[in-house]
């Protein structure tokens, strides 16, 4: 019988692990490890030469071993209240770029606003082992996050008042945004102005708020309680609460709105009642949400930007793992905020019919260059 031909042996590709980029560029294993896991005392021109074999050989570090032998994850935890409102997912976008530039990873959870799914949040970022957390929910039951500060995970908030000596809060300008909103609108001639809260039951609904209120005064416009609404940050919210406020007798001629979604839902109420934007009533949002841009027509509102938070939340949760808390504030950052006038406001229409054109004056009334 012919004996059988025996196939070749094909070679087995060789194993791609830290050595094998470390003969590559002509460095330690000890080197290679610190210049992954970003350690700054690394020399330049070595990191530099391991960067290069990481690439040339397409290694990809095995973050678990990486794990175990730094004692950190390199991930960071980012809480945020809803993923269906765009703001969120602008948000997350940029707060991505900013840790990943900087090596980490991000592990990301919703709380859609329940204490229960708040819950759930917080015990997988400690399942996780998370090397720091951003509790960016404008919004959130404080006594829940009890359990990353007892495991000392560094926190930072958006607008809250955290007792744990790990945390540092990012405040957002909101005086500064809504009064440039209101100043704006009564610039142009409104006095009559209506306010769109968000759930009042959350601090920074609140802070929104009473920066309206303050705002008021301060410029000596009085202010009409029923023009004071309590919606829920949604388009469908923002619908159902001027419907109410077309229902009225005395209306206001202007809405300014805690958020865009409300805004855009001011908006399609006040279009579907055969009304006109500007003329009939000027809308002004917050938080400038991309379509904000592109509505029809576009919004005018109050930017608070994402990149702003993002890069506030990862710089302080990198200083706080590097142990450099000197860089940053004890205990607060300011987030700025800033009007962006677009084609939603105008004069009101009251103000124009009272306006008499050149025309109509008498002679006597003309000014004689």
């Amino acid at each position: 019988m012919a004996e059988k031909k025996r196939k070749p042996r094909t070679k087995k590709p060789p194993r791609m692990d830290i050595r094998t980029v470390a003969a590559q560029a002509k460095v330690s294993i000890a080197t290679v490890s610190r210049t992954i896991n970003h350690i700054p005392s690394v020399d330049p021109a070595m990191a530099k030469r391991v960067w290069k074999a990481i690439e040339e050989l397409n290694y990809v570090p095995n973050t678990q071993a990486r794990a175990l032998v730094s004692g950190r994850s390199h991930i960071l935890g980012l809480i945020v209240s809803e993923i269906t409102n765009p703001f969120f997912p602008e948000l997350i976008q940029q707060f991505e770029e900013c840790a990943v530039a900087r090596g980490y990873e991000i592990l990301i959870t919703s709380t859609s606003y329940d204490p229960k799914r708040m819950a759930s949040c917080v015990r997988r970022m400690v399942e996780r082992k998370v090397d720091g957390v951003a509790v960016l929910t404008f919004g959130i039951e404080e006594p829940l996050l009890e359990q990353l500060s007892n495991q000392k995970i560094p926190l930072v908030y958006v607008d809250s008042r955290p007792h744990q000596p790990a945390a540092v809060t990012l405040n957002v300008d909101y005086q500064h945004g809504i009064w440039q909103g209101v100043q704006h609108l009564a610039v142009l001639g409104h006095r009559k102005i209506a306010f769109l809260s968000g759930p009042l039951h959350l601090y920074t609904s609140q802070l929104r708020y009473f920066a309206f209120i303050d705002c008021l005064k301060e410029i000596g416009i009085q202010c009409n309680p029923a023009w004071l609404i309590q919606g829920d940050h949604t388009l469908e919210g923002g619908m159902r609460k001027m419907e109410q406020l077309l229902q009225l007798d005395d209306q206001p001629t202007a809405i300014l709105c805690s958020n865009d979604m409300s805004a855009i839902g001011v908006m399609h109420a006040i279009l579907g009642a055969g009304l006109r934007i500007p003329d009939d009533f000027s809308v002004v949002g917050f938080d400038d949400v991309h379509i904000a841009e592109f509505m029809f027509p576009p919004l005018t509102t109050i930017r608070m930007s994402c990149r702003d938070l993002a890069l506030g939340a990862v710089t302080v949760l990198c200083s706080k793992l590097k142990n450099t808390e000197s860089a940053t504030p004890a205990n607060a950052l300011t987030i700025p905020t800033e009007l962006i006038v677009r084609r939603t406001t105008g004069i009101p229409k009251d103000t124009i019919q009272n306006l008499k054109p050149l025309s109509d004056r008498s002679k006597s009334e003309r000014k004689v260059p």
